[in-house]
């Protein structure tokens, strides 16, 4: 029987086993398998019908840690909020992932749609902050609640290592420039 073949393979006790197998078995089997102690533990022969791909599912393997820098939000009432912000995130996508709760933050979901999102900086972090304003973000600027000289929107706003420390300033109220006046 061509659709057979029969396999000796080591099980987790390091006892040998022998097994017959169909053809058409071992890819369900692999599929069901995924991320398993049997893949792992070799159970399923690695060059059986094209599956030579060497799959490494250790538990103790390292996982991939991004850089994070320390990021406060101080709202008008003087409730701070001190989290890690991953680099290379925005400070609206910190907000969300971090369940900071914040009345109407973030409406547009960072679309440049709105000014929710909108954050006050000291002066000095305002001046290190590595890019300029764009036309389209000075626009929803100018219909945000609470404008000043050193305002931005947090969705446009992508965090840096040098960042970490950093202290923003929510305003009091959110001014939708999606919503008619």
């Amino acid at each position: 029987m061509q659709h057979l073949k029969r396999f000796r393979i080591k099980d987790a006790d390091n006892k040998m086993l022998s097994m017959t197998v169909s053809r058409c078995v071992i890819p369900r089997f692999a599929q069901c398998l995924n991320k398993s102690a049997a893949l792992t533990a070799g159970f399923i022969p690695k060059k059986l019908y094209g599956y030579t791909q060497n799959r490494n599912f250790a538990k103790n393997a390292t996982k991939y840690q991004k850089e994070t820098a320390s990021v406060t939000f101080v709202c008008s009432d003087g409730t701070k909020y001190t989290v890690d912000a991953k680099v290379g995130d925005n400070l609206l996508d910190v907000v969300i992932e971090n369940n900071i709760d914040l009345d109407g933050y973030g409406a547009c979901e960072g679309t440049l749609a709105c000014s929710t999102c909108h954050l006050i900086f000291e002066k000095a972090d305002y001046n290190k902050l590595p890019t300029q304003p764009c036309d389209e973000e000075l626009d929803m600027l100018d219909l945000a609640f609470g404008l000043t000289d050193t305002s931005r929107l947090g969705c446009q706003i992508v965090v840096t290592k040098d960042m970490d420390g950093l202290v923003v300033k929510v305003p009091a109220g959110v001014a939708d420039a999606r919503e008619p006046s």
